[in-house]
């Protein structure tokens, strides 16, 4: 291939990295949330669609159980077709609506899903416990807010919980900008409640703490 057809420097620059661009490729797809178009790869790639679309297809064999370099295949070519078979990956590479994204692969649906369901039902951490209760009793609550109470950063700890389902965007707070965090009714289904208004006070359990909620609101100003 001349330098125009391969993508020029762009490619050159991939292919300096480990795994050169097909590497390169597969990174990108590992970290995108939705399908994306072989013209929109390139673009994030700085090589041509012509380029990401022999790279697509190479990796596409590969995961369905062909190797991508054949022994003794032309070094030039970004990859070989399906020649020699090996084991298939437990995800594959799928063309959906004109957009590529990896996917774990149709015939481990069951797996998928038994591991999916138990994870939502494992036991939450005692951070994750203690961040719940502050998002419970002082919601709509920004991260920050919740850090703050807390003494420590909970930014792993919500993504957590958003991901169990628990608690949910709630919107933006007016003066800073920053995402509010509020229970969801999965969270009430899971306390056995029909609102938060029914969680236990906290007041009986803390003695000394009854002017907690004017500490909080002084602490904002």
């Amino acid at each position: 291939m001349s330098e125009q057809d391969t993508g020029g420097d762009g490619l050159a620059e991939l292919e300096a990295l480990p795994g050169g661009a097909r590497a390169a490729l597969e990174a990108v797809l590992m970290v995108i949330d939705q399908p994306a178009t072989a013209e929109e790869l390139a673009a994030g790639l700085n090589v041509t669609v012509a380029v990401v679309e022999d790279l697509l297809e190479g990796l596409r064999q590969e995961y369905s159980g062909y190797t991508v370099k054949a022994p003794g295949g032309d070094a030039d070519d970004l990859h070989t077709d399906a020649s020699a078979s090996a084991a298939p990956r437990g995800f594959e590479l799928r063309n959906v609506a004109g957009g590529w994204r990896i996917y774990s692969r149709a015939d481990f649906a069951d797996v998928v899903g038994r591991f999916v369901l138990e994870g939502q039902t494992a036991r939450l951490t005692q951070a994750a416990l203690e961040t719940m209760a502050v998002i419970a009793y002082r919601q709509p609550v920004s991260r920050a807010r919740v850090s703050a109470i807390r003494g420590v950063n909970v930014d792993s700890v919500v993504r957590t919980l958003v991901q169990r389902g628990l608690i949910e965007d709630s919107g933006t707070d007016p003066e800073s900008g920053a995402i509010l965090y509020r229970t969801t009714s999965y969270f009430l289904e899971r306390m056995g409640i029909g609102s938060v208004a029914e969680l236990p006070q906290l007041s009986p359990h803390l003695p000394g703490l009854e002017g907690i909620e004017e500490f909080f609101d002084a602490e904002r100003m």
